[in-house]
């Protein structure tokens, strides 16, 4: 009977941008898993129904971010999919989107150097939910003032880093002129107890008044070097070459005159 089919152990939510992956052990073996999803206020939506994997997207069915979920794995054979006794499941933790789910990193659009001011330009993680218009939301669609933004920033190859927030898509900050800035961009939700800090985005670095030596590295300058001497050399050698062959063609030539003359 149902009794005897092993239940789900070990459920776990693995959710970033609203993105959310339902895992669990172990796998089946003579039986299937379905997933159902139970919100406080929605209906109960069944998904991955009699899968033999032991993970299960569930985004779709957590469109209401800011709702608490549980999921019910249940155990079940083919054949009794039909029968009106409940089959044996498992239980997960309860889990809100809106304040567990990660943020991914922001991603740096644009970027510049001028003078003693730096402007950097980002823009939000997407979602997997989608406008009418088949656009993709952000987290910002989401989150509205509840989401800022911190811009890390420091000179090139020192240790001392500068922090400012915005909740702007956008920083202007005073930097030392013809100095070289690295920086990053971090997502932060303050109202969170925990999971507050989005990934970190890349780091870049401006290179205003950086020297050809700073950007390409010595190997390249080696190259060049070694292109040149052999460039001089040619230079020089090839038309000592050619006159040294001139004047033994003229040599050659003026013996068999000589020669020509003596007959």
């Amino acid at each position: 009977g149902n009794d005897v089919l092993p239940t789900a152990v070990n459920i776990t939510w693995s959710s970033i941008n609203f993105k959310t992956i339902l895992q669990w052990q172990p796998k089946p073996s003579g039986y299937f898993y379905t997933v159902e999803i139970h919100g406080q206020t929605s209906d109960v939506k069944r998904k991955c129904i009699l899968t033999s994997e032991t993970e299960c997207d569930v985004t779709d069915a957590l469109r209401n971010v800011k709702e608490t979920y549980t999921a019910h794995i249940l155990s079940v054979r083919p054949a009794e999919m039909d029968n009106f006794e409940e089959p044996p499941f498992a239980v997960s933790e309860k889990f809100t989107p809106y304040s567990q789910t990660a943020i991914g990193k922001p991603e740096v659009k644009d970027y510049s150097q001028k003078g003693s001011k730096l402007n950097v330009v980002f823009k939000d993680p997407l979602t997997p939910y989608i406008f009418p218009n088949g656009s993709f939301q952000s987290i910002q669609d989401f989150f509205q003032h509840d989401l800022e933004y911190k811009l890390y920033y420091w000179k090139d190859q020192s240790s001392g880093k500068k922090d400012v927030t915005t909740k702007s898509h956008n920083f202007e900050v005073s930097v030392d002129s013809g100095k070289n800035y690295c920086f990053y961009v971090q997502g932060i939700i303050p109202s969170r107890r925990e999971n507050r800090n989005s990934q970190e985005s890349t780091v870049h670095c401006t290179s205003v008044g950086r020297s050809i030596l700073d950007e390409y590295g010595t190997e390249v300058f080696i190259i060049l070097a070694v292109i040149a001497v052999a460039v001089i050399t040619l230079a020089i050698v090839l038309p000592v070459v050619l006159c040294k062959r001139k004047k033994a063609r003229e040599a050659r030539a003026a013996r068999e005159k000589e020669l020509l003359n003596g007959v």
